[in-house]
């Protein structure tokens, strides 16, 4: 198995960084496209665990729009073949200061690139 691929790394770098764009601008439908829209997508938060795509969005709808800049380090993003990566960070809020880690998992479907778990905790 090719581990790393330098342009499937480059694709999903970018996908990530999108993804963290569009949390601390609270993009909706830019988080929400890039989730796989399915019931079988599940992303496990500080005080939620949320299965399918509604509950996710129904989350991310009533989610306070504060405080969401954050800082992050020690990210590792590791691609497995062409179709299958990893993207872990740690992050600290501006506001709060609140550190965290997070990690996602990142397949590439026929629709493309989409997160298919994700888990989020706070230190």
């Amino acid at each position: 198995m090719d581990i790393n691929d330098p342009e499937t790394l480059a694709e999903v770098t970018a996908l990530f960084a999108r993804y963290e764009t569009a949390l601390v601008t609270n993009d909706l439908a830019t988080l929400d496209a890039l989730f796989w829209n399915s019931p079988l997508v599940l992303r496990f938060g500080a005080g939620e665990n949320l299965y399918g795509i509604d509950a996710i969005r129904a989350f991310r709808a009533a989610r306070p729009a504060g405080d969401l800049a954050r800082s992050l380090s020690n990210t590792v993003i590791t691609c497995f073949g062409r179709d299958f990566a990893t993207a872990n960070t740690e992050f600290r809020r501006d506001g709060s200061g609140k550190a965290g880690r997070q990690s996602q998992s990142w397949a590439r479907l026929p629709e493309g690139w989409r997160i298919v778990a994700a888990h989020v905790s706070f230190v």
